[in-house]
This record gives C-alpha cells, sequence and structure tokens, in this order.
C-alpha cells in the first residue's frame, strides 16, 4: 500500500525534504560544486553549522566529502554531511 504525503511519516516526510534541498542547490545535475555547497550550507544549515566565510574552512570540508575527488558533491556524499550534523547535533535535541 502506498501512502499519499498526506499520510506520510515525519520523518519519510524529512527524508523528502532532503532531496528537494540538494536538488535546489545542484540543480538538473545533481552534484554541487563548492560555491552551491556553501550557499546550501550558508542558507539552510546555519543554525547547526557556523556560516562558511573562509575558504580553507570550505575547501577542507569539501575535501573530507568528496570521496571519489571528481570535485563535486554527489548526493552519497551529501548524505554523508547531513549524518555528520545530525549525529554531532543529536546532543542539542536530547531532551
Amino acid at each position: 500500500m502506498q501512502r499519499t504525503q498526506g499520510t506520510m511519516s515525519e520523518l519519510e516526510s524529512s527524508m523528502i525534504t532532503i532531496i528537494q534541498v540538494f536538488h535546489k542547490y545542484s540543480g538538473h545535475k545533481c552534484k554541487l560544486k563548492k560555491a552551491e555547497l556553501k550557499d546550501l550550507i550558508n542558507t539552510e544549515m546555519s543554525l547547526f553549522i557556523t556560516k562558511i566565510q573562509e575558504n580553507e574552512i570550505l575547501d577542507e570540508l569539501f575535501a573530507d566529502l568528496d570521496q571519489n575527488r571528481d570535485l563535486e558533491i554527489d548526493f552519497q556524499e551529501f548524505i554523508a554531511l547531513i549524518a555528520m550534523v545530525t549525529s554531532s547535533s543529536h546532543d542539542l535535541f536530547n531532551h
């Protein structure tokens, strides 16, 4: 049985939001260049990650995420960022 968006769980809706945000910044090519990743982080994750203003910090983060070294961040590499930030933020919201 397929669920409609109205019956999606909170987690399922959140997963769709992650996918939509990735595509909002990556476009049809489905990969983020460094400037697109910076815009995504600074716009969509600014409460969890301090705004990236220094290129050195962005370069380090990008290099850590770009596992296949193609100078772009694909969805799987992006999910690694989401997992790291979510995991490190867990204690802030664990009431």
